[in-house]
């Protein structure tokens, strides 16, 4: 069967629309914008920081949305909505936690939680008392006191944190 030129042109401006179906349907659920790698370092006196968390949030609330990831020996991905989706483009505060747990501590608590019923109350809580260290300074841990900004753009980003006292 032969499609004439007249039948062809016709059909023509159709696949631009089936395009952008197709592409439209490869796009995550979500609803936001699209969002960029960000990855990165953080150090603290030239130590990789073992194990903590990185959170971006937006220099302007209301605008852009938080991003975050976890910390594994000095290396960190964010997420957005979408595990290692990365962040929206902007201007972020940064906050950045780590804490140590008392292993024996750790088990202790494991007895209260044990037989899929939590049993954690005021006598958790005094042995969490004393068993979390923070490794980093507090003023890391509030956007208003960090002193860490960043911003993501347009691309691939990779943003190192080498922190100080």
């Amino acid at each position: 069967m032969r499609i004439s030129r007249l039948t062809e042109s016709k059909f023509a401006f159709l696949i631009p629309g089936f395009v952008a179906v197709i592409c439209w349907g490869c796009g995550d659920d979500s609803g936001l914008a699209k969002r960029y790698p960000v990855s990165g370092t953080v150090t603290f006196k030239d130590q990789p920081v073992e194990k903590g968390r990185i959170d971006f949030i937006p220099e302007k609330a209301g605008e852009g949305r938080a991003a975050g990831g976890d910390i594994l020996k000095g290396s960190y991905s964010l997420t957005t909505a979408t595990p290692n989706d990365g962040a929206l483009p902007g201007s972020y505060k940064v906050t950045i936690t780590a804490v140590t747990i008392d292993p024996a501590a750790q088990e202790k608590l494991k007895e209260f939680s044990q037989g899929g019923q939590s049993r954690l109350g005021p006598e958790s809580a005094k042995i969490m008392k004393g068993a979390v260290t923070n490794t980093l300074p507090a003023k890391f841990r509030l956007p208003e006191t960090s002193g860490l900004t960043a911003k993501v753009e347009e691309r691939s980003n990779t943003i190192d944190f080498p922190l100080k006292d």
